[in-house]
């Protein structure tokens, strides 16, 4: 399969499964969850679908858990809507990113902060006349 039709169906199962979480579950374990991406085998047999879920890691690790219990209503409901032949096993990870991007952010602050201690404050902030 072209790396090409392989990305495109990603992007369309990232954009159904979303869909089908937010229309069409009503588990509680399901709070605010964003599918941030979606990787398929290149014989569309597996997807690994990665989740954003807002809240503490119980209950990050709850949502991802009522997802993958879910992931055979999930794939049911995809069946009409995909033009191939197999439904890929869906199975759901925790997408760490944003927190990691964030703790890059924070280190690369701290930094800052050691090597320009001058400059401690933050940008754009006024100085001791009122000046931006």
């Amino acid at each position: 399969m072209s790396a090409y039709r392989q990305q495109r169906i990603a992007e369309f199962l990232r954009d159904e499964i979303s869909e089908i979480i937010r229309r069409e579950m009503r588990d509680p374990r399901l709070g605010f969850i964003s599918i941030t991406r979606v990787e398929v085998s290149p014989d569309l047999r597996y997807a690994k679908v990665f989740t954003s879920v807002f809240g503490s890691p119980e209950e990050q690790e709850a949502a991802i858990t009522a997802l993958n219990g879910a992931s055979g209503f999930i794939r049911r409901l995809l069946k009409p809507r995909m033009h191939t032949r197999h439904i890929p096993e869906l199975r759901f990870r925790l997408d760490r990113s944003m927190e990691y991007a964030e703790q890059v952010a924070r280190a690369l602050n701290a930094l800052h902060g050691q090597l320009h201690p001058e400059e401690a404050t933050t940008p754009n902030a006024e100085d001791e006349h009122g000046n931006a």
